[in-house]
């Protein structure tokens, strides 16, 4: 064999084991048996975690909490709002059916089932109350608060009808006998039949109904609690004597829009029987987030309970709701329409 034969020939042979080498590295950085090899694990911080200084995996330690879901009592703003459950610290919103026909009259019934399984039948009042049951399209058109009764095997009931098709949102607001705080659980039901969605009013500092006109007043703002003011008068004159309903002159219902997120809302004078108030009647309240609001203030005079409905969409910066100075002769609110209902 000459010498530029053996040479062209060593140099093949050096090519070949090069790319050899090179497949087996490549073949071993994805091979699953050669993965499996024990490897030093990275320092934690910045180089180990990609830039995540002092960040941990939550999956990998599962009584960790993710960033931002912790256990909801520490942070009020971060905590989920109530009504958007069916489910809640063991308890739970049970309709016996959750299909209706429009318009006709039927028994709404459910039961609360506690953490043993079984009916809840003994309560702490609330607001007068053993239960409250919000009843609301999820357009919030149709909004009704009522109150059903219990059956001794804890079974609640009450004659109910739908007006219109489409789904339809329940809350039970209650407190069980021996729990420390109240509890807002919300179901959806079915109701047959064309769905027509109607639109929200407008946001507007007045509402009018039956001759009484209910002006709003405040400064909602995000994460914060806001004091908001309603005002009632009739025929352009300030009612001074409301009627205490549910332990107060007035009783407010906000729900958020979107996820129809339930606040609780505390009325700054409670009212006993046989007193009177009007013409204002103050709440607090927190928003948790911003956006749009709809308010349903329930208030009684002359023995009947009305409801006044507003849009509001609150802000970060505290925009004030401001009412005119003078109400027109006669105030028309587009939107929903409202009739006195059973309460």
């Amino acid at each position: 064999m000459s010498r530029a034969v053996a040479l062209r020939l060593g140099a093949f042979a050096g090519v070949l084991a090069l790319a050899f080498a090179g497949a087996f590295a490549i073949g071993s950085a994805i091979d699953p048996i050669a993965a499996a090899e024990p490897a030093q694990a990275p320092a934690q911080g910045k180089d180990g975690m990609g830039g995540m200084d002092g960040m941990t995996d939550p999956a990998s330690n599962p009584s960790e909490p993710a960033a931002g879901h912790g256990e909801g009592h520490g942070d009020e703003a971060d905590a989920q709002p109530p009504g958007l459950a069916v489910s809640q610290a063991g308890y739970t919103f049970v309709p016996a059916t959750t299909f209706f026909q429009p318009s006709q009259q039927t028994q709404l019934r459910f039961t609360i089932q506690g953490p043993d399984g079984k009916p809840v039948t003994k309560y702490t009042k609330t607001h007068e109350k053993d239960l409250h049951l919000i009843v609301v399209r999820r357009d919030l058109s149709g909004f009704h608060h009522v109150h059903p009764t219990m059956a001794a095997d804890g079974t609640w009931s009450i004659p109910f009808t739908f007006t219109a098709g489409g789904t339809w949102r329940l809350y039970a607001d209650f407190q069980p006998a021996g729990y420390d705080d109240t509890l807002t659980l919300g179901t959806d039901v079915n109701v047959s039949g064309l769905y027509v969605p109607v639109p929200l009013n407008e946001p507007a500092s007045v509402f009018s109904i039956d001759g009484y006109d209910v002006t709003l007043a405040g400064k909602p703002e995000a994460g914060k609690e806001s004091e908001l003011t309603f005002a009632v008068s009739k025929n352009g004159k300030p009612v001074t004597d409301l009627q205490p309903y549910l332990g107060a002159f007035g009783h407010l219902v906000s729900l958020r829009g979107g996820d129809l997120a339930y606040l609780h809302n505390h009325p700054a004078e409670e009212a006993k029987p046989g007193t009177k108030g009007g013409p204002q009647i103050t709440f607090g309240t927190t928003f948790p987030t911003a956006g749009t609001y709809s308010l349903f203030l329930d208030f009684q005079h002359a023995g009947t309970v009305r409801t006044a409905e507003f849009t509001v969409k609150v802000g970060t910066d505290g925009t004030a709701i401001v009412p005119p100075k003078t109400l027109p002769s006669s105030t028309t609110t587009p939107g929903h329409a409202t009739t006195p209902h059973g309460h």
